[in-house]
């Protein structure tokens, strides 16, 4: 068998796997950040299993200087400490390569990369295939007929092996060596290698390709011309030291033998305790399969990390959401204990009965008529709402008991079952226990019934008092019950355990009516909690009374005119071939629009629009929308590729997919809604996601025509929050002199620049206006005079000094600020208006960066958060009106600060007015909230 060796840059590893999810952590049920170590884990594993290693080891960097501190003390100096996550996850890496038996490198005064070089030259030598596994651009100096780069991949994504042929055409040389020459001129901003002032990649690559290395280039300067001469000249000493900083040491004295790194078995036992101790239970079975005993909590892949969480959904872009949340609980309080032995469900005693005869169905109804509550479950063939069949109900009202009723297998009959317990459903006197209840209280709309109560959703509660945590029911019963749920050990497991016999159609009875039982035990564990976290009017007051309304707009959906959707095809289809005429005229040759690679050589190479244009990580020239739209003045060709990137943007995410979102059933789109998805309380769209709808360009908003009322009878009513969040910031703050401009009714940027600038209102121009307007609404984003001189595309110093004037005319607003941080310092989180907590477990790190982002959020989440809260109980007071006075009008879709109403036409006034009051009374603020309402027979029309 050939020899395979692998080895691993340890710490470059584990600051990947930590940044990897640094957006969307893992926690354990202690709150303990596991991400670094979940990733690691998860890479090691892949290579394990897929590579099949003959030999392997992991190299680590130490805290003693090498010979590059010594010759350039500045050598990556410019590094900021360490995350503490990534501090805290060391060690257990190092446990982890324990209990897998993988030898650990380390050498004082050397760093992992040379030691890894000095192992793979010599495994050359002796027949070995290497494979070097690191993220790090450096290694590939050292690639040769028989050694790789193996690059981990990211999200999802297989990983990456270069040899020969891939690190020629990366970085254009013959020989991987000249890897070190390019770098020695270019540079290495992460290792703080200073290179040759004036000389990029690029150019670095071509100076390399002429003369073959750095010691011949310098030799010929008196070849070169202008700037670039008299910098190799100038730098000649630097571009040397350069090189030898980038140049990986392969005579490391490190005292290994090869064949001591041959794989062996792990240490199951220790292996198993750390798996057991991180709740890294998928990846526990995936190893050990039924021999492993799982953990408080389980893992989930990270792209199912929104699912385990329980209210799954799929982050708009740029949208914050929990499943893309940097920030975790502080220090939060430690569940109560659970024994090392999880239960399952033949360990406990219970009483889950089948109810089947129509006698055993009017015993049940009439008991659950006289509580004051039970709990609800169901079992369906499908996750989708609006196409799944309802198979079963289940109850519980008891810890430990429970009826499972099934519903039978032809239509008639199971509507009939159904009717049987509307009465009980519909109850508004009988609260519903549940989890996840706004997916059952939508199955039960589809199926004719709407449940009525108040409501105890575990999912909702848990997600309020643990935000950073998983909320699927099997870890809340681990973690608060101790107790695997049977579904947990596959469909169908609980049912032999038990011995009901329910045929085919219901293989997961068990599951079912379990999962109403630990609902209905999870209300015990949850309420104090609730109360103890000062959730409870968050819960009891939005959240909890918000999933029926959802589940009603939900069902309701929202026509859409197909026929419209197609006339704009065809423009946009026009615009583009129009566009991309006009681009291939500019350049003067044809080339593939949709390639980053030839655009950026035909725009910054052919046509040189940019002096220093900006470039990727990978290399190449940056081309997204932002660059674009900061090099739009400079050249004709760029406004004709904005505008071709916009129509085929809208085409292929708008356009061409929303009449395939259109359900046959109704004619209409049935998006779904999810109410703690996103960090702040933002509700969150998918399915299709109808809250992305463009808006800012006239082209975008062509799009809202196609949003139309359901028949003749009804028109479009759009209600808008208007400049909310601007409210929200003068309400918190209690800066006056915004408050007095908010209650006089003056434009606010007008009033603001006035103020900033030290001008009359009647003497701002539109570029005073819009300066400020920027200044309003980024200040709650912790907008930088960097951010706001990119946005204007104003020098720096500029913006630093309108936002300066700004604080200066607005100081209540910077107080507010600095409060507010000072504040989630000392408690480790900040709130809302109504109490809505967000944890912000970084606003102490000792790493500016995250610390920053973390400072950012803390002064946003209040804002964005009480706005979202105040649409939330808009929505739920619109709702319960709608329904009260039995009107015909329907709310149907919400787009962060706006509503849009079905409106049955001979309701508007009474409707509008409705709409107008509740949006304006959802929360008390000292300054007006001003609601703009529209009527058309289309969205745009009515926005």
């Amino acid at each position: 068998m050939a020899k395979k060796l692998f080895l691993l840059d340890g710490m470059a590893l584990v600051y990947r796997a930590h940044f990897a999810l640094v957006g969307r952590p893992i926690f354990t049920s202690k709150g303990v950040n596991s991400s670094a170590l979940f990733v690691f884990t998860n890479t090691l594993l892949d290579i394990l299993q897929n590579q099949q290693p003959t030999h392997i080891a992991v190299a680590f960097d130490t805290e003693a200087p090498t010979e590059r501190h010594r010759e350039y003390p500045d050598y990556k100096i410019q590094r900021e400490a360490m995350p503490e996550d990534i501090e805290w996850a060391l060690p257990h890496v190092r446990r982890l390569l324990e209990g897998f038996n993988i030898p650990v490198l380390i050498r004082d005064g050397y760093e992992a990369d040379d030691i890894i070089g000095t192992l793979v030259r010599r495994a050359e030598t002796e027949g070995f295939q290497s494979f070097m596994v690191t993220p790090d651009k450096d290694f590939g100096q050292l690639v040769s007929e028989r050694i790789f780069i193996y690059k981990p991949g990211r999200t999802g994504d297989a990983a990456e092996i270069l040899g020969l042929s891939e690190i020629r055409a990366k970085w254009g040389v013959e020989r991987p060596d000249q890897v070190i020459d390019i770098i020695g001129l270019w540079g290495d901003a992460s290792d703080n290698i200073p290179g040759v002032p004036g000389i990029g990649e690029k150019t670095a690559s071509k100076l390399i390709a002429q003369y073959g290395s750095v010691e011949n280039l310098l030799a010929h300067t008196s070849e070169l011309k202008g700037k670039q001469r008299e910098n190799l000249e100038q730098h000649r000493d630097q571009a040397l030291l350069s090189k030898r900083l980038a140049t990986i040491n392969c005579s490391v004295p490190i005292d290994v033998d090869l064949s001591g790194l041959k794989l062996r078995p792990p240490n199951e036992a220790a292996l198993k305790q750390l798996l057991v101790e991180f709740e890294f239970n998928s990846i526990g079975r995936r190893l050990f399969g039924d021999d492993f005993k799982a953990g408080r909590g389980f893992d989930a892949n990270p792209s199912a990390v929104a699912s385990d969480r329980g209210d799954a959904a799929t982050p708009d872009a740029g949208e914050e959401t929990r499943t893309a949340e940097a920030e975790g609980s502080s220090t939060p309080k430690e569940t109560e204990p659970v024994r090392a032995n999880l239960k399952t469900l033949a360990d406990i005693q219970h009483d889950y009965r089948i109810v089947s005869t129509a006698a055993e169905r009017a015993e049940l109804r009439r008991k659950l008529s006289s509580q004051p509550c039970f709990a609800l479950g169901v079992h369906a063939d499908g996750d989708d709402p609006k196409q799944a069949r309802l198979l079963a109900l289940a109850f519980s009202c008891v810890a430990h008991g429970g009826w499972f009723v099934p519903m039978p297998p032809e239509n008639d009959r199971a509507a009939a079952a159904l009717k049987e317990f509307r009465p009980v459903l519909e109850d508004e006197h009988i609260e519903k226990v549940g989890h996840n209840l706004k997916f059952i209280l939508s199955l039960l709309q589809w199926h004719g019934v709407t449940v009525r109560g108040n409501l105890f959703d575990a999912m909702l509660a848990h997600a309020l008092v643990e935000p950073d945590m998983r909320h699927s029911l099997q870890f809340l019963a681990e973690t608060y019950l101790g107790h695997t749920p049977a579904g947990a050990s596959g469909p169908g497991a609980g049912q032999r355990e038990l011995g009901l016999d329910i045929g085919p159609p219901f293989p997961d009875a068990e599951h079912t009516v379990e999962a109403a039982d630990l609902a209905w035990q999870l209300r015990a564990k949850l309420e104090p909690l609730l109360k103890e976290k000062a959730q409870e009017r968050v819960f009891y007051e939005i959240e909890a009374p918000l999933a029926p309304a959802l589940a009603v707009m939900e069902f309701e959906g929202v026509r859409i005119d197909a026929g419209v959707l197609g006339e704009f095809a065809e423009l946009l289809a026009k615009e583009m071939a129009g566009n991309e005429g006009a681009i291939y005229r500019l350049a003067g040759t044809d080339f593939n629009l949709n390639s980053p690679k030839q655009l950026g050589e035909v725009l910054f190479e052919k046509l040189k629009i940019a002096d220093a244009p900006k470039k990727t990580r990978t290399g190449q020239y940056a081309t997204d929308e932002q660059t674009l739209v900061a090099l739009a003045g400079e050249h004709e060709i760029v406004r004709h590729l904005l505008e071709y990137r916009e129509c085929s943007k809208l085409k292929s995410t708008y356009v061409d997919a929303l009449p395939a979102a259109i359900f046959a059933k109704t004619g209409r789109v049935h998006t779904t809604f999810h109410q703690l998805a996103t960090a702040t309380g933002r509700l969150n769209s998918q399915n299709p996601n109808l809250q992305n709808i463009p808006i800012r360009t006239k082209l975008g908003r062509e799009i809202r025509k196609a949003f139309v009322p359901r028949d003749d009878r009804f028109a479009l009513l759009s209600a808008d929050y208007s400049q909310i969040e601007l409210r929200i910031i003068a309400a918190l703050s209690h800066e006056t002199t915004m408050i007095e401009a908010l209650k006089s009714g003056l434009d606010i940027h007008v009033a603001t620049a006035a103020r900033v600038f030290g001008v009359p209102e009647s003497e701002v121009t539109p570029e005073m206006r819009e300066r400020c307007k920027m200044v309003n609404y980024g200040i709650a984003y912790g907008m930088s005079a960097f951010g706001l001189a990119q946005r204007l595309g104003i020098p720096r110093r500029e913006a630093a000094e309108i936002i300066d004037h700004y604080f200066a005319q607005f100081p209540g607003i910077r107080k507010y600020m600095t409060e507010t941080v000072e504040f989630a310092r000392r408690h480790g989180y900040v709130e809302t208006i109504t109490g809505r907590r967000r944890y912000l477990r970084d606003i102490r790190s000792s790493n500016a960066t995250i610390r920053g982002a973390a400072e950012r959020n803390a002064i946003n989440t209040p804002i964005q958060g009480s706005a979202a809260d105040m649409i939330k109980l808009a929505m739920i007071h619109i709702h319960g009106e709608l329904s009260e006075r039995k009107l015909k009008t329907r709310m149907i879709l919400q787009v962060h600060d706006e509503l849009v109403f079905d409106l049955h036409t001979s309701e508007r006034d009474e409707v509008t007015a409705l709409v107008e009051d509740k949006m304006k009374n959802a929360l008390s603020l000292e300054v007006p909230i001003v609601v703009e309402i529209g009527v058309g027979k289309n969205w745009l029309e009515a926005h």
